[in-house]
This record gives C-alpha cells, sequence and structure tokens, in this order.
C-alpha cells in the first residue's frame, strides 16, 4: 500500500522529539500490530480485548481498534462495497502505525477478508511490527454465536457483501499465528499469543514480568 500524497504541496511531515526508542524503552516493550483477521463471530473481538487485559496487567501501553468502534467514527461513512473495504483498512493501518510509533502494542479485530488488503496493511506498518494473527473457525460454529442475526439476515438476502456467505474470505496463506477458536480455550489462546510474543522479543526488559499459570 504505497504512501498516499498529500492533497496540499504545503503539507510537511513532523517528527516528535521524543523518538520511537525512547517510548519503547519506558514502556520495556517494543510497539507493533496483532492484526486479527477471520470470519464474523470467529472470536477476533474477544481475543483482542481478552489479550489486552493480560497485556495491560503486565503493565504494557496497549490499544484494540475495534472494527465496529472503528466504523461508527473514522470509518463512519464508508460501506461495505469492495472499494469501501479497501479504504476501511486503509484506514486503520495508517492509525495502528501512528501507535506503533509510540511504542504500543497494537490489536485490531477486522474481518479483513482479502488477502491483498492485508499485505497492503503490511506494507504500510512495516514487516518487522506486523504480526497476522488468524483465527480459524468453521462457519457453522461462527454462525451459531452470532447472537446479532447478522449470517440469518445474510442467507435471508438482507445484507448484501456478507463475507463467509455472499462475499467470500480468502484465507490467510502464512499467517504468523493460528488460533483455532473452536477448540482452544480464551485462555488459550490467550496464552499462545503471549508465548508468541515472548519468543519474537517483543519484550525488552524486566518491565514484563510472566504470570503464574
Amino acid at each position: 500500500m504505497e504512501e498516499l500524497a498529500p492533497v496540499s504541496s504545503n503539507v510537511v511531515r513532523h517528527h516528535s522529539v521524543i523518538s520511537r526508542a525512547m517510548r519503547e524503552a519506558s514502556n520495556g516493550h517494543k510497539g507493533c500490530v496483532l492484526w486479527f483477521t477471520g470470519l464474523s463471530g470467529a472470536g477476533k473481538s474477544t481475543l483482542a480485548h481478552a489479550l489486552e487485559e493480560e497485556l495491560f496487567g503486565r503493565q504494557c501501553q496497549t490499544c484494540v481498534l475495534d472494527g465496529d468502534n472503528v466504523r461508527h467514527g473514522l470509518c463512519g461513512d464508508l460501506g461495505f462495497s469492495r472499494e469501501d473495504r479497501q479504504e476501511n483498512i486503509r484506514r486503520i493501518a495508517e492509525m495502528a502505525k501512528l501507535f506503533v510509533e509510540t511504542g504500543t502494542i497494537v490489536m485490531t479485530a477486522f474481518i479483513s477478508p482479502f488477502r491483498e488488503d492485508r499485505r497492503k496493511a503490511r506494507s504500510v506498518i512495516g514487516e518487522r511490527d506486523f504480526i497476522e494473527i488468524f483465527c480459524d473457525c468453521p462457519t457453522e460454529i461462527c454462525e451459531s454465536r452470532d447472537v446479532k442475526g447478522h449470517y440469518k439476515k445474510a442467507r435471508a438476502g438482507l445484507i448484501p457483501e456478507f463475507t463467509g456467505i455472499t462475499s467470500p474470505y480468502e484465507t490467510p496463506e502464512n499467517p504468523d499465528c493460528v488460533i483455532d477458536t473452536s477448540k482452544l480455550s480464551l485462555q488459550e489462546s490467550v496464552g499462545k499469543i503471549v508465548n508468541l510474543l515472548e519468543l519474537s522479543g517483543l519484550f525488552l526488559s524486566d518491565h514484563f514480568v510472566p504470570q503464574a499459570g
């Protein structure tokens, strides 16, 4: 996803006096984006918020960007056409990148059904800062969890372009982590991701203290 040229030629990029490295040293961990992707009902938001709770309890600087919440504000002008979904992901990637520069661990919970859009998001955020987590869950289980009734409405033709029913979901080909939310408990899922972060060297010092269990 190439950086867009500013509309005005008078726009100049300014750099903070406080560097990212300084912020990360103060935080005790590096900044990164954990990009959760999967079908509606696969557990993306639930897992992202549970992980944030775990990391925040360990004094990490965290932020969750949730699909529904973002569409209430920043992306409230967008629909669900292919073009609008592309723009939705572009905006999210740019926003997540800003948070990463502050040394924050960002969790994004969006269906982001198309591989090309996720590739572009990785390009914007940067390869070393982007961790793709695929919440793998069969459609029938996702549908059974659907308290909002979206799947039922989609099958009745009331919701057009609904991922998994009338619009495709392109499974990640090489995600950094796969969480089978139909088999793993929430606690097990969180533990698996925390272990991945530990192995990746995300935590810089004793600021991060592993919890028992």
